[in-house]
């Protein structure tokens, strides 16, 4: 690769590490591994950058490279994660209670089935719309739109959140 294309995907990488990280994360419910799948991801996408640049939308690719490493993840080790935190209680005024929710919302998160997951994760808190979603997930529009509807009547239906509504500007600062 010319040294003008790595510079090119180097400069990528660092504007784009931090929210594919995130993603990962909201996907994984693990910062170790969260980190693994982003890298994994960009290998892969460095390896055909050249390809990948002249595409439309070079994001949306990483992001189905991104989504598609961690679902790999389970096909090799066929081992079903589920995160769990039992929050203490807390008597009077918590002053961490917005941090509890946010973990409360990740923890729900990592209870959806992969697939589910991946479009709540891309559809509501990476704020894409339905069709690209459909074209990351390489799937139809009305799968995204059943999978959006199932996996949110399972977060409003999951113990966890029951009672908690947080509006947009109270965890804007996780989508950064």
């Amino acid at each position: 690769m010319k040294a003008e294309e790595v510079a090119e995907f180097r400069a990528f990488v660092e504007s784009r590490w931090r929210g594919l990280v995130r993603t990962a994360y909201l996907l994984t419910g693990d910062h170790a591994i969260a980190e693994d799948v982003a890298q994994s991801a960009l290998t892969k996408t460095y390896v055909n950058w050249r390809r990948v640049r002249q595409a439309d939308n070079p994001d949306a690719y990483v992001r189905r490279v991104l989504v598609n490493t961690n679902t790999g993840r389970f096909r090799k080790r066929r081992v079903a994660e589920q995160l769990r935190a039992e929050l203490p209680q807390r008597i009077g005024e918590d002053p961490y209670a917005r941090a509890d929710q946010r973990q409360m919302l990740r923890t729900a998160l990592a209870d959806l089935p992969v697939r589910q997951r991946a479009v709540v994760v891309l559809r509501y808190w990476d704020d894409l719309p339905e069709a690209e979603v459909s074209r990351i997930l390489g799937c139809s529009l009305g799968t995204v739109k059943s999978q959006a509807a199932k996996g949110l009547a399972r977060l409003r239906a999951h113990p966890g959140l029951a009672g908690i509504r947080m509006r947009d500007e109270e965890y804007a600062d996780d989508r950064a």
